[in-house]
This record gives structure tokens, sequence and C-alpha cells, in this order.
């Protein structure tokens, strides 16, 4: 799997570095390797892990959909759900900028966490976000525009498309450590 480590602690111009020269299939590749170690960590998940309300003193959800929900601890249904908005959200506009469409804002849906609550759930989700970020790279030109760069957000990276679809599986990344903490809460509170 990519190493994120550089671009840990905001060192945002490491992430177009670990992007250049990366093209659609070593992108498809990396995508693939990211869904399929989450996938792998879910082997040993039943539906009473993907529901299990974990401690998360840390918790802080500045974009919560509601005041209540700021300071709630995901479950591992959260987690995923919005990992796979992620990374949709940044192939979906990795493969605009490759095709060289202007940035014209977020490209951004996200499963209602609350509906996920079963990890036959949990596992459709990941394969229908993967198959939809391997498809967004699909639509990647065979002379992609990896020359333009955008800023990501106010005050973000400014990313050719690589270095946009890279922000999708390193945010995604960065919910590895979530994952495996819900799954081990879980499953300790059951023994």
């Amino acid at each position: 799997m990519i190493d994120f480590t550089p671009v840990r602690g905001g060192n945002w111009a490491a992430l177009q570095g670990i992007a250049d020269g990366k093209g659609a299939a070593e992108l498809s590749a990396a995508t693939a390797e990211l869904y399929e170690h989450i996938g792998g960590l879910l082997v040993e998940c039943d539906d009473v892990d993907v529901t299990f309300q974990p401690a998360d003193p840390s918790a802080n959800d500045a974009a919560a959909a509601s005041q209540d929900d700021v300071s709630i601890a995901w479950t591992l249904g959260h987690v995923i759900v919005h990992l796979t908005a992620s990374c949709e959200e940044s192939a979906a506009l990795g493969a605009e900028q490759a095709r060289g469409v202007a940035f014209h804002g977020r490209s951004r849906a996200e499963v209602p966490w609350e509906t996920v609550t079963t990890i036959a759930q949990v596992r459709e989700r990941l394969a229908e976000s993967r198959r939809m970020a391997l498809g967004a790279l699909q639509m990647w030109p065979d002379a992609p525009d990896l020359t333009t760069t955008v800023e990501t957000w106010p005050g973000g990276p400014l990313v050719n498309a690589a270095g946009r679809h890279l922000l999708g599986l390193m945010h995604a990344d960065s919910h590895l450590a979530q994952i495996v903490d819900c799954i081990g809460q879980s499953h300790a509170a059951r023994e």
C-alpha cells in the first residue's frame, strides 16, 4: 500500500510528490490494494461489530449533521460509509481533472450511516465503492491532463488528477486504525 506518512501532519506538498509519475494503472492497483486491505480487516466481523458504539473520547466531527452528533464515536458502519464516500468523491473529481474539466465543486454522496447495520451491507458498500473508484479511473483518457493543478479546498494542497485521486485513498488510509479499534473494542466487549 502507498505510504502516506510523509503527508501526515500537513506536509501537503508531499502528496503531489507521491502522485508524480502515477497514471491510471498505478492508481488502479493502489485503489484495489486499499479496498482489499479494508476487506481483510473485516474477515472476523459480524453484524454486532457494525453497530457497536465504541468509546472515543477524542471524537469531534465538525461536519456532523447535527450538534448532537459532533462528539459521538463512530461505529464501524459509519467509518466505512464515510471513507468510501471520500474515495468515490476524489476518484470522480480526479477523472474530471484528468479529462481537463475545470473544478466546479464537490462531488460527494454519503450513504446515511444509520442505515448500515449488517456486515453484508458493509461488504456491499465496499464492493460498490471499489467498483466506482476503479470505474472513475477507466474514464481517464489515454493522455490525461496531469499538468493542471487545483487547490483541493481553501488553503488545501495543490494537486493534479493523480493527486486528487490519491487524496481519497489517503483519507481512507487515515481511518484504518479507527477500523481496527472499532473491531477490537467490539470483540473485547463480547468476551
